[in-house]
């Protein structure tokens, strides 16, 4: 079954962004991911919460990151895009993390929201 993909915020127009090629790639992935499966270039995005990954692409001498949420119950909810740009290391940077924080707690409002719509229509 394919899972449905929910852009928040700019997510969807900062991977439009991105190069051909590197949107391809980052489409293919989440495709994977769509259907139950756990990309190569994905990895846990630490510190925000159970279930949000990663993917990390390193496309033509540049960084690229997807950040999505795959453990909420019906959707995958595309949290964050972005090319890093880190100055040194390669700690995201804070307000990147912050962001995915907020679209992260806003996700799982919409899924409760979700559910509590579909519990309703069961009743009726």
């Amino acid at each position: 079954m394919l899972r449905p993909v929910v852009w928040l915020g700019d997510s969807k127009k900062s991977i439009q962004a991105f190069p051909t090629g590197a949107q391809k790639v980052i489409g293919d992935e989440l495709q994977l991911i769509q259907f139950g499966r756990m990309p190569k270039n994905a990895k846990p995005f630490k510190g925000v919460g159970s279930g949000v990954f990663e993917i990390a692409l390193a496309f033509e001498g540049n960084a690229y990151r997807t950040v999505l949420a795959v453990q909420l119950e019906g959707s995958i909810y595309i949290l964050h895009a972005f090319q890093k740009k880190a100055k040194s290391g390669i700690k995201t940077p804070q307000k990147d993390v912050d962001l995915v924080k907020r679209r992260y707690k806003e996700a799982k409002k919409l899924e409760k929201d979700e559910e509590n719509r579909t519990k309703e229509e069961d009743r009726i």
